[in-house]
């Protein structure tokens, strides 16, 4: 996918409510050992970028310094239909002195009213260095269950207008798939 289209999803009225949202991000990256991980974050798009800050040494600081590649999702799948942003991409990693304005900034989503001013100086006093994390999105896709689907039930959608057609024009047997013994 190239930046244009990447930019197109970003860019549409239901990403950007997503972005805007107080839904975490769900990064998946993949762990030291190898094995899949996944961790809901505070984010701030920047428009260009999804910035996530998180301590040093954190165990996907380390997992990202040795494969950078992500995948985040940021959905409403409690409610339907549901609305999902789908984003992958490369995570770049920087260690900053005291606590970023984009950390406060995404923070603001989440804690809100009195409690921000207890939050602010808790973490101000707490963290002496934070880690940037920058992902840049080298592809994306949105789905909102009324106009875009995943593809796979696209595709699932034209094999049965094409089978529609087809028995409309000859009656045609068609097999039964084996069921699972573990999903029957």
């Amino acid at each position: 996918m190239d930046r244009r289209e990447v930019a197109q999803v970003l860019n549409k009225p239901l990403a950007l409510q997503l972005m805007s949202s107080d839904i975490p991000a769900r990064m998946a990256c993949t762990g030291l050992d190898g094995g899949p991980r996944v961790v809901p974050l505070g984010f701030l798009w920047s428009g260009a970028e999804i910035l996530i800050c998180t301590l040093p040494g954190s165990y996907k600081v380390r997992a990202l310094a040795a494969d950078p590649k992500v995948a985040l999702t940021i959905d409403t799948t409690g409610r339907q239909p549901p609305h999902v942003l789908l984003v992958r991409g490369t995570a770049d990693t920087e260690v900053v002195e005291g606590v970023p304005a984009e950390y406060l900034e995404a923070a603001r989503k989440y804690v809100t009213g009195q409690q921000w001013p207890a939050f602010e100086a808790e973490v101000r006093s707490l963290y002496q260095q934070m880690v940037g994390i920058t992902v840049t999105p080298e592809w994306a896709k949105l789905l909102d269950f009324e106009t875009t689907i995943p593809t796979a039930v696209e595709r699932l959608v034209r094999e049965r207008a094409g089978e529609q057609e087809s028995s409309a024009d000859a009656a045609v047997d068609v097999p039964q798939q084996p069921r699972s013994a573990k999903y029957p």
